[in-house]
Formats: C-alpha cells, structure tokens, sequence
C-alpha cells in the first residue's frame, strides 16, 4: 500500500516534548486509526467492487461482462489517485489539511452506505462520492503526520513507520470483513460494513483533535486562490449538470466503457503536454531539466510497475473466484475460503517483510543498488508474479498457492520501488517544484490503475495464459531496459542515486 510523504511541516505546540503514544505525540494515535479506518473502507470495498459486478443479478450483483466491469474499475482506482492533486491544493489554500480530512471522511462514508442501497444510480453515485472523499483525505493526512514533528525532529521517519502500519492494519483486516458479508451474506452489507469503519475512523478523529495541536489548521490561500476556487466548482458544477440533464432525457447515450475511453484520452495528453511543457520549460536549469528526464523513465516505469501490480483487485480478484479452488483451503476458521480474502495477503506480507526492507538497505550502506536497479528489480518481481501464473491459467482448480506466490513477489517488487520511487520523486525534483513532483507520482498511480483495469476488461477475450503472459513480458522487457539505463540515468540524475 503506498506511503504519501509530506514536503513540508508545521510544529504544533509541545510536540517535541510529547512521547505519550509509543514514545510519539498523542496526535500520531489519532492520524493512525483515521487512516487506519480509511484504508479499512476503502480496501474492503475494493476487495469486493468487481466481484459484485460481475455476479449475477440472481447472486445480488449487477450483472456486468467484465469488460465494462474492468472499465469502471480500472476509472475508478484511477480517479481516486487523480484528484488527490486538486485535494491537496484545496487544503494548501482554501480549508486547511485538518477541515479537508474531516469532510473527505465524511464523503467518503456517505458514498460507502449510498453503495449498500441495491440500486445502479446509487452504485456509481458511490463510486463518485469515495472518488471526492479519498481526494481530499488522502494527501493531506501524511501532511498531518509530519505536522506533529519539528524538521529535526529524529522521531520524523520512525513516526511514518508507524502510520505506514496503520495503513496495512486496515488493509489486512477490511477483505476479511466486508469479503465475508460481501460474498457470504449480502454484498451490500459489505459495502456497508466499509460505510461503519470509515464512521469508526471519523468518530475518533474528531474526538481525538485535541491532540493535534496546530497541526493542519491553517490555510496559505489569498482571495484570489478563492475566487479561483468558486469559479472552477461553480462552472465544475453547471457543466456536470447541464451533461446529466442532457443524458437524462435522451439527448444522448454514454456507456461506461465510452467514459472510460474518454477519460484515457483525457489522461494520456495530460502525461504528455505536462512533461512536454517540463522537460522545455525555461524555468528551470539545464541541470534541473536533465533530471526531468530521468523522472520521466521513473514515471513510465512506475506507470507499468502499478498497472500489473494493482490488478490483484481486478484481474487476480477473477483468477481466484472462477479459476482457483479455494476449497483446499476449507479449514479457514469461517468456513469458505473465500476469493476476496486473498486481497489481505499484501498487507499481511508488508508488515513482516518492510522491517527487513528497511535494514537490508541501511546494511548495504555503499554498495546500496540506485535508484534504477531498484525500479527494475520491482518490475523484475511483478513480472515474475504474473509469470508464475502462466502454467495454471487455464486451470479452473488452480491451487491457491499459486495467487500466495504471485502475491509475494508483487509485494517484495512493491518494497523495491514504492518507497524509493516517493524518495527519489523527492532528491531529484527541485526544491521550489517538490510538490509537483509529489503529484507526478500521484499520476503514475492513476495511469497505471486505469491501464490495469483495462487490462482486468479483456479478462472474459483472452486466454488466461495468454494475458499473463504479456504482462509479465512487458514487465520484464522494461526491467532489462532499465539495467542498461543504470549509468545514463546516473548522468541524467546529476550524482543523484
């Protein structure tokens, strides 16, 4: 599960003399259980959000074929990501991170139970409202965390550590959950149990407020970044609703694949004319414009490295209910094994495996591999997840070893690039453009879950062997193609490793 780092903090009052949670300050336990009740809504609902669709109206699901199921999935999961640039400005300049968490959890929660009433315009208005929500929660919180240290602070990463657990906390524990009430009882009372933990997280954000100080009040804004705002959510607004009134009554038909396509396109020359406007703007260095370039292979790397590695809740999700027999496993203490359970397996590898993570590159010391070699390794395990898969694809009785394995190495390959991929976001970027740097990743993100929900879309059209196949091909081309780039991007990255 990936980590958001702040680029700057505010020091709230007496935070380097409070060590009553761990030896951290008292508000680290309220951003920890906050986003630990988050994460918890948010994985749960995912665990279940292409197996609902793709089960019959007659099992309580809508239905779809999986190629629109992977459209709206893989647009959803990219979205989410997306709007976390326009959440963060909104909290730098107009409410203050502490009001967009507060009223991110409340969208948040409001769309998880509009998803456990049983009706289709309900289902997407769901989708929309976590969409919103996760984007204003999101990046501010980390913002928050480091807002409770001083920058000398030598407790600083060790708290991160420690909200990184609450993340993988709520990711292992929400699949069992709502997976269980999903597929065992009432998909809606999945949906709704994501609803009560983000309501949990909400109740004990506000009742734990006190601790955090100053943390996240303020906003830098002008008058102008609000008259911008205004503007933007007022035309945002009409143009939204002039398209829906114009859809309600016949003036046109949209299906979700055509949203989907749209919003590629729409995506795709955002990539480009960003980095096309970045790698020639005269604002920055020679110097400075070299490790753009460098950003860049780090940013098609990291696109394909996310859209292989997250299709664990799309295409792998499928893999396990239609071609796995998860009655080998029928001594799982609540019977069934069942298909979303396998979605707390990341978690439940990162908490073991991120401590030995952490010590193998501190042990290395200078012989640590760059940046790169990092990235190709990550890209180089993805691939060898998928490509473990290939001899059991066309299997309908797979073993569930198999998705354990594959589940393994996409999580070592996760070790090895989302956490260097956000520190070397951060080394490479300027100082006056870290932010935007941030947001690059924040779009490698989306680009890479909207290709893998494309992916997850074909899943019914090819043969299984087949599509893991090129998966683990492409990931494993680009991984070569990385090894040869370790000393041109060394000169790209200017003595950055």
């Amino acid at each position: 599960m990936s980590l958001t780092v702040p680029t700057s903090s505010v020091s709230t009052p007496n935070a380097q003399w409070d060590r009553s949670f761990f030896g951290h300050p008292r508000g680290l336990s309220t951003l920890f259980f906050t986003e630990m009740w988050e994460r918890f809504s948010y994985y749960g609902m995912r665990a279940i959000l292409i197996l609902f669709m793709t089960a019959t109206v007659a099992n309580g699901g809508l239905g779809f074929p999986t190629s629109k199921a992977g459209s709206v999935y893989g647009l959803y999961t990219a979205m989410v990501f997306l709007v976390a640039l326009p959440g963060g400005w909104i909290a730098d300049r107009i409410t203050g991170q502490r009001r967009a968490v507060l009223w991110g959890g409340i969208v948040i929660a409001f769309g998880h139970f509009s998803m456990a009433i049983p009706k289709i315009e309900t289902f997407y208005l769901g989708l929309v409202l976590i969409v919103v929500g996760t984007g204003l929660l999101k990046p501010n919180i980390s913002t928050m965390v480091g807002a409770l240290y001083t920058p000398e602070d030598h407790r600083r990463d060790a708290g991160f550590s420690i909200f990184y657990m609450g993340i993988n906390l709520g990711a292992f524990i929400s699949p069992l959950v709502c997976g269980y009430l999903g597929e065992n009882i009432n998909w809606h009372y999945g949906f709704s149990a994501a609803g009560v933990g983000m309501t949990l997280g909400l109740i004990q954000y506000v009742l734990g407020g006190k601790y955090l100080g100053s943390a996240g009040i303020e906003a830098a804004g002008t008058e102008e970044d609000l008259q911008l705002f205004k503007r933007v959510a007022t035309g945002s607004a009409a143009g939204i609703a002039i398209f829906l009134g114009a859809w309600y009554i016949g003036s046109f038909t949209l299906s979700a694949e055509t949203i989907s396509n749209i919003f590629g396109v729409i995506l795709g020359i955002v990539v480009v004319v960003f980095f096309g406007w970045l790698l020639r703007s005269k604002d920055y260095s020679p110097v400075e414009r070299r490790r753009f370039w460098a950003i860049l292979v780090l940013f098609i790397a990291a696109s394909l490295f996310w859209s292989a590695y997250e299709q664990a809740g799309s295409t792998l999700s499928l893999f396990a209910e239609r071609n796995t027999n998860l009655h080998t496993w029928d001594a799982w203490p609540w019977g069934l094994f069942r298909a979303s359970y396998f979605q707390s397996f990341n978690s439940i590898f990162i908490i073991v495996l991120a401590p030995a993570f952490a010590w193998l590159w501190v042990k290395l010391g200078p012989r640590e591999p760059s940046s790169t070699a990092k990235f190709s390794w990550g890209l180089l395990l993805v691939g060898l997840g998928f490509a473990i898969l290939i001899p059991v694809g066309g299997s309908t009785h797979a073993s569930p070893w198999w998705l354990t394995l594959s589940y393994l190495l996409q999580t070592l390959g996760e070790l090895c690039l989302s956490p260097v991929g956000l520190s070397a976001m951060t080394k490479l970027a300027p100082a006056r453009a870290v932010g935007m740097m941030m947001g690059v990743w924040f779009l490698a993100d989306s680009v890479g879950n909207f290709i893998g929900g494309r992916i997850a879309s074909v899943y019914e059209s090819f043969p299984l062997p087949l599509l893991f196949g090129l998966v683990a091909a492409f990931c494993l081309v680009l991984a070569l193609i990385l090894l040869f780039l370790i000393t041109p991007m060394k000169h790209l990255s200017e003595g950055v490793n």
